[in-house]
């Protein structure tokens, strides 16, 4: 089974009618692998992936901004060290949204990820985004005073404001080149509290758990029907979201690997053409080089 074939499966096409429930996070499409084919499968992926990048750099037309939400725990890191390892650093970078800093709550809220949106022919990729301000406040109103909005603009709307907003703001990068993939890792209650106990009793993994991880459980019925409409209200043509089953982390990755090949071969780039005077001035270089001694 193809990649791509794997991936389409998870696309959100059809977003007034999404419904997180009937989306099993430990969905695998029947694969049954061990852990050596997965990881072959995936390597076909990442080889077309790092012949594809060299591809978009040359053509120097498109961007290509990933975003990855999930709960914690639902392996956006491992998706980064694994789908992206065949990449060019040079050509991609990596951004991880925390807490906002002062100088950005003087700003809309936006304004942060605008500073760091990808320029031509290079990857970005968002490892949490501008949907925290759908999310994380949300669920935690109390981060919504820190923002320092006039009393006024704060009321029923506001989260229908922002997906307006954030749909209005996507839909302007892609008119403008950028290619923009949402994934959203599916990861269910039960397996992040197995991913918990692993962090706690491998010493080397303990530095990434906090208490506070604890108490954001109790907040999981809340945090996923932010999710739910986030997905139902900014699942768009120029920039669909794709629900991907994480439970396993070798078939999230795989998910995310065809769904990046597929979307990158649609794009149609190409190596520039070299032609005319430049050709010309080619081979006489190589001309000259190959009467060197």
């Amino acid at each position: 089974m193809k990649l791509y074939s794997i991936a389409k499966r998870f696309r959100i096409d059809k977003p007034d009618k999404f419904r997180l429930s009937r989306h099993d996070p430990a969905e695998c499409c029947g694969l049954t692998v061990d852990k050596q084919e997965a990881q072959a499968m995936l390597a076909g992926g990442i080889e077309q992936l790092a012949e594809l990048q060299q591809r978009l750099y040359a053509d120097g037309r498109w961007s290509v901004l990933i975003v990855l939400q999930a709960m914690d725990a639902a392996g956006k890191d491992s998706i980064i060290k694994h789908v992206m390892s065949g990449i060019n650093p040079q050509g991609c970078e990596v951004h991880s949204f925390k807490q906002p800093s002062a100088e950005e709550l003087q700003h809309d809220f936006l304004w942060r990820v605008a500073q760091r949106l990808p320029t031509n022919g290079r990857i970005g990729i968002f490892n949490r985004s501008h949907y925290e301000e759908v999310l994380t406040v949300r669920v935690h109103k109390e981060l919504l005073e820190r923002q320092k909005l006039p009393k006024q603009l704060v009321d029923k709307d506001i989260w229908q404001q922002r997906f307006d907003d954030i749909r209005a703001f996507e839909r302007h990068l892609a008119r403008n080149g950028t290619l923009i993939l949402k994934f959203f890792l599916n990861v269910s209650k039960d397996e992040q509290r197995k991913r918990f106990l692993d962090r706690i009793d491998e010493p080397g993994k303990r530095w990434k758990f906090s208490m506070g991880d604890v108490i954001e459980r109790k907040l999981w019925d809340q945090y996923m029907a932010a999710y739910e409409e986030m997905i139902r209200k900014t699942s768009t043509p120029e920039a669909p979201w794709c629900v991907v089953p994480a439970d396993n982390k070798w078939f999230a990755r795989m998910v995310v690997a065809g769904a990046l090949v597929q979307e990158l071969q649609g794009l149609d780039l190409a190596y520039p053409k070299v032609e005319g005077n430049a050709l010309k001035e080619l081979k006489k270089a190589a001309k000259a080089l190959k009467a060197e001694k």
